[in-house]
C-alpha cells in the first residue's frame, strides 16, 4: 500500500474502533441501568407493591393523556359489549 492509502486506512480503522468502543460502552451502561431497574422493582415488591401494576403505571406516564383516555373509552365500550361492567 502507498503511504497515502495506509494513512487513510489507519484513520478509518481508528475511527471505526472508536465507534465500536463507544457502542460497547453504551451497552455496558444500558446493562447497568437495567440491573438498577430490576433492583428498584425487587425493592418495591419487597415492600408489598404489585410490580406488574407499577410497570403499567410507568408505561402510562410516558403516554399522552388523550391516548390514555381514548384507550380507556374503547376498553369500557368492549367491556360493556361483553357484559363485563
Amino acid at each position: 500500500m502507498s503511504d497515502i492509502t495506509q494513512d487513510a486506512y489507519n484513520v478509518t480503522a481508528e475511527e471505526l474502533r472508536q465507534f465500536i468502543e463507544r457502542y460497547e460502552h453504551l451497552e455496558a451502561e444500558k446493562k447497568d441501568i437495567t440491573d438498577q431497574q430490576k433492583e428498584v422493582m425487587a425493592e418495591a415488591k419487597g415492600r408489598g407493591y404489585d410490580t406488574k401494576v407499577l410497570r403499567k403505571i410507568i408505561a402510562m406516564r410516558k403516554r399522552k393523556p388523550d391516548e390514555i383516555a381514548e384507550e380507556e373509552a374503547v376498553m369500557e365500550l368492549y367491556k360493556a359489549a361483553l357484559g363485563m361492567e
